[in-house]
């Protein structure tokens, strides 16, 4: 589970981070805010101060081995991304199990996969076109 940030200690990482308060910035934008466009970086939720994303970026996007989470900071998807999509191989999960693990294509399922029942048994594997068996 991720750890939440106090308020404070977020209010100091994004001044220091964008050179203006929390207050302005949410007058801005209602988006998550990334720290660091290029490199590592991460996402927070506006309203938890929960990290939802931990992983590279290039140009703003999420791009290459990232994590992404839930609003309670649990686990969703560990995989490779681009362009903010997933591609490649990457892991889902629900409720800290995994569900499906194989490869993406523009934010869908496509090629071979694994899906899981929660007890861990496989409920399918085989092919995938654009997120369909």
């Amino acid at each position: 589970m991720r750890t939440k940030l106090s308020l404070i200690e977020y209010n100091k990482k994004i001044k220091d981070k964008l050179e203006i308060d929390i207050e302005s910035y949410k007058k801005m934008s209602r988006k998550e805010i990334i720290f660091e466009k290029n490199g590592h970086g991460e996402e927070y939720d506006m309203n938890t101060y929960i990290s939802i994303f931990e992983g590279k970026y290039k140009y703003g996007k999420r791009n290459r081995k990232g994590k992404e989470y839930d609003n309670n900071g649990i686990l969703i998807f560990e995989g490779e991304y681009l362009n903010d999509k997933r591609i490649g191989k990457g892991k889902e999960y629900r409720n800290k199990k995994l569900i499906y693990e194989g490869e993406y294509l523009n934010g869908e399922k496509n090629g071979f996969g694994k899906e899981y029942f929660e007890n861990g048994r496989i409920k399918f594997e085989g092919e995938y076109s654009k997120g369909k068996k």
